[in-house]
């Protein structure tokens, strides 16, 4: 019965552990950042008018040629 204990343990505490790391990764933050902590609203403001600005240049420069 102990063994079983512990292998279910082990088996959860690899599953946050495994599930930490995954999100960070898939992220591209440093693995043990807090996979919780979103940007902010600004920062997402600021990189899709960036991205807008970006896509409208090209639309511009294609236009134009």
């Amino acid at each position: 019965m102990k063994r079983l204990k512990m292998l279910v343990l082990g088996l959860l505490l690899g599953l946050c552990l495994g599930l930490w790391f995954g999100v960070n990764i898939g992220k591209g933050k440093p693995l043990y950042s807090n996979p919780f902590d979103g940007d902010s609203f600004q920062e997402k403001a600021k990189r899709t008018a960036d991205e807008v600005l970006e896509d409208t240049k090209r639309a511009l420069r294609k236009s134009l040629d």
